[in-house]
């Protein structure tokens, strides 16, 4: 998975276990697209610190991610979703139900 993609997926489900400031330098840096330096001039630190604090937070979205699987989680059921919509158009009907029920039953086992 890209990068930017899996930081914002990581972002999304865990970001609000961040402190606002580590928020705030991660925004700047992933989705903003601020570069060190000019993050290290608007927080007033040196572009080091900025470094760390955005390593450190991607860091813990990570383990966050280790433990909970929710990206993961939503990752597979997002592909199953998307099967389930596929089938919907298929023509035999009768196996697209039965498909479905299949694709459905194992929604539910994994959340």
């Amino acid at each position: 998975m890209e990068t930017k993609l899996k930081q914002a997926y990581l972002y999304d489900f865990y970001g609000e276990l961040l402190n606002d400031h580590q928020r705030k330098v991660y925004e700047d840096f992933y989705f903003n697209d601020l570069s060190l330096s000019e993050i290290a001039a608007e927080e007033g630190i040196s572009r080091q610190g900025v470094h760390d604090l955005v390593k450190r937070s991607a860091r813990a979205l990570e383990e966050y991610e280790k433990k909970l699987h929710l990206v993961e989680k939503f990752l597979h059921v997002k592909a199953k979703v998307e099967n389930i919509q596929k089938l919907v158009q298929e023509e035999d009907q009768e196996t697209a139900r039965t498909e479905i029920a299949m694709i459905s039953g194992e929604i539910l086992e994994c959340i």
